[in-house]
């Protein structure tokens, strides 16, 4: 079992509850990282369902929640021959931290796809991305010792005071600790980026709302390439969008999110 594993196992208590620690080594700046806790929710749900892969999932994010023991709690909605429906709800004392509603199936490892898009943009080759400057050790960054991010240099021109007008962002991404993506992992991958908003003139911490992901095929092992854009930057909202394909060159998760334009 790796670390990540680790920090994202549910412990069943019964039919519709499973105990969970919330790991804090997940943080962006104080708030555990989204992805990170839908990893920790879709455990429960997939180890309840007939069917193991949760190829769509919707999360409405209350309210942040901090490191430390909380709940899974599990409605089930539907369960069929090809899919099952369920609503999961991370609780800590009564409060409702996440919901969100899941679909599980069973996908298989060997599809070949019909027809493919390729990807959005053409990354450059791994050795000419840039990592990100370590943080200071008083910004509470957790999440960049657990994931290696290889970036696009043109997509964070942010760095140097040079945003490109655009929400973009588009990385290489794999753990530190060595581990085959799967499911839980690209949970956290369509989350991990920096906001695109960074690149449109943002900065601060830029809260997700809503964010629904799909897992389209399980990934080759290796690198990912998570490429990230934005429709529209108004009203103090934005909009982000991620593809993530695996190193055989499939795309294997498409997300959305709907988030506040950050503060400070």
């Amino acid at each position: 079992m790796t670390k990540f594993d680790e920090a994202t196992q549910a412990i069943k208590v019964d039919d519709t509850t499973y105990d969970v620690c919330l790991d804090d080594g997940y943080a962006i700046g104080g708030p555990l990282n989204g992805g990170y806790l839908m990893a920790v929710m879709l455990r429960a749900v997939t180890d309840s369902s007939p069917h193991p892969h949760p190829v769509s999932t919707s999360a409405q994010f209350l309210k942040p929640i901090p490191p430390g023991p909380a709940t899974v709690r599990l409605e089930r909605l539907k369960t069929g021959r090809t899919a099952a429906m369920t609503r999961a709800t991370l609780v800590r004392d009564g409060e409702r931290y996440i919901e969100i509603l899941v679909t599980t199936a069973t996908l298989d490892p060997q599809a070949a796809p019909h027809w493919s898009g390729a990807p959005q943009v053409a990354m450059p080759d791994l050795a000419d991305c840039l990592r990100l400057p370590p943080p200071k050790p008083e910004s509470n960054m957790t999440l960049g010792a657990q994931v290696d991010l290889r970036f696009d240099p043109s997509s964070i021109s942010w760095l140097h005071g040079a945003p490109s007008g655009r929400p973009e962002s588009r990385a290489y991404f794999r753990m530190v600790e060595p581990q085959d993506p799967d499911p839980y992992i690209i949970a956290l991958a369509v989350d991990a980026l920096p906001p695109v908003v960074f690149s449109a003139g943002g900065r601060g911490w830029a809260p997700t709302v809503e964010l629904t992901w799909y897992l389209r095929a399980l990934p080759a092992p290796g690198w990912l390439t998570v490429l990230g854009s934005g429709r529209l930057v108004s009203d103090g909202w934005f909009d982000e969008e991620i593809e993530v394909w695996d190193s055989a060159g499939r795309l294997v998760a498409q997300s959305r999110q709907l988030a506040r334009v950050g503060r400070g």
